[in-house]
C-alpha cells in the first residue's frame, strides 16, 4: 500500500497520476502503516513505513536528518537515471555528495550534481529527490513537451522508476498493467478525411498544389532518392488524369476508403470526417487559415458512411471550430451522430488546433474523448505517455494521444525522413509500448497512399509488423472504453479487528472484455536469492480477471513465482 502526502493544489494531478500507475495507494492517515510513503509537501510528517519517496526542489525537514546539504539550484535541466536522460520541465535541487548516501539521479550537463540519492535513517529506506514528480506529471498533461523531446516517454519513465524504487526496497508490488490480458500494447488506427477525393477540386490551392508536387516535385524527390521511377511515372499519369476524373471517366485515386478497407480487412480502424464543408474556422492563426475549408463533408458520403460502420469501423468529427466553442463543438457532433447514430463521438481537431480551455469545451459539448494531443512537426509523446488519459480539469473526457503521423514522418518540412529513417522511429515507439502498455496511435491520412505522396507501402508494412506481436485493434472508442474500466476499479480497504488492513479489487460495471491482467512484481530476492539494489529485472506473475469476482490482495501475494516470468525490458 502506497501512502501519498501531496500539496493542496495536487489532490487531482495525484489522483490522475495513480490511474496511470494502478496501483494499492491512499492519502495518509495519521497513524496507519505503509509499506510506501511518497511525498512532495516540505514539512515531513513522522510515518510508518519501509520506503519514504521524497519529491521537492525545496528543502525538506528531514534533509539535515540525512546528512546531506543542498548544493545548487536549475530549472529544466534534464536528469540521467541508469543511462536514459529524463526532461524536467521544473525547478530541480541537487545536492553535495557525502555521508552514507547512495546517489541514483544525477543532473546532465552539470558535472554531475547528484539530483537524487537513497539513504536510511531509523530503520527506513529513504529517496530524496530533487524535484516535484505531481509538479512534472500536471506540467506533461496539460502543457506537455516541446517537439525536441518528443522522442522520450517522460510520464512513463516516472512511473517506471518509481516501481524500481519500491522493488529495489524489497517490497512487492500489485498493479494493473495498461493493457489486456494476452495483449502486450493497444493499436488504434486512425484516419483523417480532409479531401475524400481530388473530384472535389477544381481551379482552387488543392488542385494546383497536386499538379506541382506530381510533376515538378515528384521530379525532386526521384533525385532525392524518395520516388521510383515507377513512382513518377504513375504520378505523371495521376497528374494527368484529373481532367478526367471530374469527368466521370477515371477513377479518383484520392478516394481513400476502398484501398484502407482492403488493406485494414478484419481491422477496426476510426475515421475523422468533416462535419461540414465551406467551413475554415474561427481564430485560427497564420497566413493559410482559408486553406483549412473542406470542399466535402459527412453528408456527401452516405455509401462510405454505410459501409464503414458496417464493416465495424467508427466514425468521429473532425473538429472544425469546436475547439473553442462549445455551441459549435455541439453542433458538430450532431452532425456526425445523425449519421452514426451515436450519441457518444470521438473527436480530433483539423490540424490538431488546441486551446487553454480546449478540454473544458470539448467536454461541455458532450464529446466521449479527444485525440488531438499530438504533433504536427513530429512523432512521439506529447504528453510523455502512451496511456490515455484525463486532462485537468475534465470529469469525464478522456485524451487519447496520437503518436505516429505520416504527415510528420515525410513531409519536407517537417521529419522529411527516408523510409528506412521513418522505420527506425516507429520501431523505438513500438518496442516501447510493448514494453509498458498503453495505446499506440497511427494518423494516415485519406490520400496519402496515392500519388503524389505514396506513403501507402510504409503504412502496410507497419500493419504487418504489429500484427505479428500480441496487439490488441480497437478503434478510439473500444479503446477509450476499456481504458474507463480500468479506471473504474476500485482497490478498496478493509480494517481488521487486529489493527491490520486488507486491500480488495473491486470493480461493480459490466463484464471487462477484453480481460484486465492483474501483475504481482516480486523483488528478485524473492526467486530465491537476495534483493540487489539497482537490480531492475522483476520477476513477476499475472492473472487474468474479468472484473466480475472480487478479487484479494493478500491471495495474489501467496501465488507461486515462476522462475520462466521475465520483467518487462527496461528504458
Amino acid at each position: 500500500m502506497i501512502g501519498v502526502i501531496a500539496k493542496a493544489d495536487q489532490v487531482a494531478t495525484v489522483e490522475e497520476f495513480f490511474q496511470l500507475f494502478k496501483t494499492p495507494w491512499e492519502f495518509v492517515n495519521e497513524g496507519r502503516a505503509y509499506d510506501v510513503v511518497v511525498a512532495t509537501v516540505d514539512d515531513i510528517p513522522e510515518v510508518d513505513a519501509r520506503l519514504l519517496v521524497l519529491y521537492g526542489a525545496e528543502a525538506k525537514n528531514c534533509d539535515a536528518t540525512l546528512g546531506v546539504a543542498q548544493r545548487s539550484r536549475h530549472r529544466g535541466v534534464p536528469l540521467n537515471y541508469r543511462g536514459a536522460s529524463l526532461p524536467i520541465y521544473g525547478a530541480v535541487l541537487t545536492f553535495s555528495e557525502g555521508g552514507a548516501v547512495v546517489p541514483c539521479v544525477t543532473a546532465s550537463g552539470k558535472s554531475g550534481e547528484v539530483a537524487g540519492f537513497r539513504a536510511h535513517a531509523a530503520g527506513v529506506t529513504v529517496m530524496r529527490l530533487g524535484y516535484d514528480l505531481f509538479g512534472e506529471v500536471d506540467h506533461l498533461l496539460s502543457a506537455g513537451q516541446p517537439p525536441e523531446n518528443a522522442h522520450v516517454p517522460t510520464l512513463d519513465s516516472h512511473i517506471m522508476m518509481l516501481r524500481e524504487w519500491i522493488l529495489d526496497a524489497g517490497i512487492p508490488v500489485v498493479e494493473i498493467p495498461p493493457a489486456p490480458a494476452g495483449s502486450r500494447l493497444v493499436v488504434c488506427l486512425t484516419h483523417d478525411i480532409d479531401f475524400a477525393g481530388i473530384r472535389n477540386h477544381r481551379f482552387d490551392h488543392t488542385m494546383w498544389g497536386f499538379l506541382y508536387r506530381s510533376t515538378i516535385g515528384a521530379v525532386r524527390n526521384l533525385v532525392r532518392g524518395r520516388l521510383s521511377w515507377r513512382q513518377l511515372l504513375h504520378s505523371w499519369r495521376a497528374a494527368m488524369s484529373v481532367p478526367f476524373v471530374w469527368l466521370g471517366w477515371a477513377k479518383d485515386f484520392w478516394e481513400p476508403f476502398e484501398w484502407y478497407l482492403r488493406l485494414e480487412k478484419s481491422l477496426p480502424a476510426t475515421y475523422f470526417l468533416i462535419p461540414f464543408k465551406g467551413r475554415p474556422g474561427d481564430h485560427v492563426s497564420g497566413r493559410h487559415a482559408t486553406r483549412r475549408v473542406a470542399a466535402y463533408d459527412v453528408t456527401d458520403l452516405p455509401h462510405w458512411t454505410a459501409t464503414l460502420m458496417k464493416e465495424g469501423h467508427e466514425l468521429g468529427v473532425h473538429g472544425i471550430d469546436a475547439w473553442h466553442s462549445v455551441e459549435r463543438g455541439r453542433e458538430e457532433l450532431r452532425r456526425i451522430a445523425s449519421v452514426t447514430g451515436e450519441s457518444r463521438v470521438g473527436i480530433r481537431m483539423h490540424w490538431l488546433l488546441r486551446g487553454e480551455n480546449t478540454f473544458h469545451v470539448l467536454e461541455n459539448a458532450g464529446y466521449a474523448y479527444d485525440s488531438s494531443v499530438g504533433y504536427n512537426e513530429t512523432i512521439g509523446y506529447r504528453c510523455g505517455t502512451t496511456q490515455p488519459f484525463r486532462p485537468p480539469g475534465a470529469r469525464d473526457l478522456l485524451e487519447l494521444p496520437m503518436h505516429i503521423q505520416d504527415g510528420a514522418l515525410f513531409y519536407p518540412n517537417r521529419l522529411d525522413l527516408s523510409e528506412a529513417e521513418a522505420w527506425r522511429r516507429c520501431e523505438r515507439l513500438i518496442e516501447h509500448a510493448r514494453s509498458v502498455g498503453g495505446v499506440i496511435t497511427l494518423l494516415w491520412h485519406d490520400r496519402s497512399h496515392a500519388a503524389e505522396r505514396f506513403w501507402g507501402g510504409f503504412y502496410s508494412r507497419l500493419l504487418q509488423a504489429l500484427k505479428s506481436t500480441q496487439v490488441w485493434f480497437a478503434t478510439g472508442a473500444q479503446a477509450t472504453a476499456w481504458f474507463r474500466k480500468r479506471r473504474d476499479v476500485r482497490f478498496d480497504l478493509t480494517e481488521l479487528p487486529d489493527g491490520h488492513r486488507r486491500a480488495r479489487l473491486r470493480y461493480e460495471g459490466d463484464e471487462i472484455a477484453p480481460p484486465l491482467t492483474i501483475r504481482v512484481h516480486r523483488p528478485s530476492g524473492e526467486a530465491g536469492g537476495t534483493v540487489s539494489i539497482g537490480d531492475t529485472t522483476p520477476i513477476f506473475c499475472d492473472v487474468t480477471w474479468n472484473g466480475r469476482t472480487p478479487i484479494e490482495v493478500e491471495e495474489l501475494h501467496r501465488l507461486p513465482v515462476r522462475q520462466t516470468t521475465t520483467g518487462l525490458p527496461r528504458q
